[in-house]
């Protein structure tokens, strides 16, 4: 297949891309990639700023479809932001708990990260709002958020089907002593409660009880940490019940600087561990905020070699990539790309606890199986998990993305080759949905890979 990707430039974030990309195999990856700044930070860190009292300077801010939608919501709700000059450094002057603008009609594309915590600080704010987004949007579940809001006195309203977004949130009547809510779903409904909670701890603590079990643990970490860096803190027992002191408010810390994008981070480490490295990133190290790090852990447990700086991780193949068979409750973004890992196991290898796939930017375990098997692997798969069974030589294949960024760079992977397997042909297409975090994927990828 003829390549395609010299016609591709991912500078910014008005970049033109083809309908496909071809990736020929590869013998050999080595190199350094600086990672883009973490989704999961850059929009918590934005609406934060947005409700802090003072001018936060926000350096290496993610460039991306997802922090796009947010500051220009921020912008709709009489928030003033600027770009300073130097590159993703952004400057934001707080409404000190409010928002200038009280009616907006904000199009938040497929931004999870944005339409369910902007929902909690509206509810608590008041005003009229309609949220919206792409049809994929108006599929994800945000019915758990909405029930433990308007259970709370809040008036959110289902726009078209009830559980889902378009949703309209006016002035309600918010007594939040306690809020209840599911932890099963997403854990994004969680954060937007905690991020909004001090706005509703005026008078009186908040306390906030998760029903069931509380899966991605460690974005509510994130959330907790920028919150404290912010002047909040929250005391909490295990993950079940969290509660906010009354009087509380964001204070700008003056200056944050976003980490590199762990979840980013794992398809070139995961290429170092297939095919040869080193490959080294840069943007996260070994006391980086993010859950996703712990991917690093699965590696070594596959066979990789690791070594940590304080603003860096590189990871060289060791022996075959071993199979496994573990939990994936904690990472279930980073996950997808150990599936594509165990393509090049020794064995079948299964992962579980991933049901908050089906909720994603598409039914990703639907997704995974249907194009794995189009590259000859076996796969298996149930409501919460995916078994994958490597073969000994994959085949040609014109790989659907689905509008998912995570599937674009997984499937990018299937071009290497390893010490025990050949990598194969591969057109992505639609490669314009990386855009959504990492809009210079495939750009970075041409740095590190040595074709045979």
């Amino acid at each position: 297949m003829p390549s395609k990707l010299q016609n591709l430039r991912i500078n910014d974030m008005t970049t033109q891309y083809p309908a496909y990309i071809d990736l020929k195999p590869v013998d050999h990856v080595s190199g350094t990639v600086l990672l883009p700044g973490s989704k999961s930070i850059s929009n918590r860190t934005l609406l934060l700023s947005a409700l802090a009292e003072g001018k936060t300077r926000i350096c290496d801010l993610l460039a991306s479809d997802d922090t796009s939608v947010m500051l220009d919501g921020l912008k709709k709700f009489g928030i003033d932001w600027t770009q300073t000059g130097v590159a993703n450094e952004y400057e934001v002057i707080g409404g000190n708990g409010a928002l200038p603008n009280k009616e907006a009609d904000l199009f938040l594309g497929n931004a999870g990260t944005a339409i369910r915590p902007l929902t909690a600080a509206l509810a608590a704010l008041g005003g009229d709002y309609l949220l919206h987004g792409i049809p994929r949007m108006h599929e994800r579940p945000i019915g758990d958020l909405v029930d433990a809001l308007n259970a709370s006195g809040a008036d959110i309203e289902y726009v078209e089907n009830k559980g889902y977004p378009p949703i309209r949130i006016r002035k309600g009547n918010i007594d939040s002593r306690n809020l209840k809510v599911k932890g099963n779903v997403s854990s994004q409904f969680l954060t937007a409660l905690l991020m909004a909670s001090p706005l509703m701890a005026l008078e009186y603590d908040v306390t906030i009880h998760v029903v069931g079990e509380l899966i991605s643990k460690p974005y509510i970490e994130i959330t907790l940490n920028l919150m404290q860096a912010f002047g909040v803190t929250v005391d909490r027992k295990g993950w079940e019940t969290f509660v906010i002191r009354k009087g509380q408010r964001y204070r700008s810390p003056g200056v944050v600087h976003v980490e590199g994008d762990a979840s980013s981070a794992s398809y070139f480490l995961a290429a170092a561990a297939i095919a040869g490295g080193p490959v080294r990133v840069q943007g996260i190290g070994k006391n980086s905020i993010q859950g996703d790090v712990r991917f690093i852990d699965v590696l070594e447990k596959m066979g990789a070699k690791v070594v940590y700086g304080e603003n860096f991780v590189e990871v060289s193949s060791g022996d075959p990539l071993k199979a496994i068979d573990m939990d994936f409750n904690l990472i279930p973004d980073a996950a997808m790309t150990v599936a594509m890992l165990a393509v090049y196991a020794d064995g079948p290898s299964v992962l579980r606890n991933i049901g908050s796939w089906r909720v994603k930017e598409t039914d990703r375990i639907d997704a995974m199986a249907t194009e794995l098997k189009k590259l000859g692997v076996g796969v298996e798969a149930g409501a919460d998990w995916l078994k994958v069974i490597p073969v000994t030589k994959m085949q040609d294949a014109v790989i659907d993305t689905y509008n998912d960024h995570r599937m674009a760079m997984c499937f990018s992977l299937a071009s290497l080759n390893s010490a025990t397997k050949k990598g194969v042909n591969i057109r992505i297409n639609d490669p314009r949905c990386v855009a959504k975090t990492f809009p210079g994927y495939f750009q970075a990828f041409q740095t590190i890979v040595h074709p045979s």
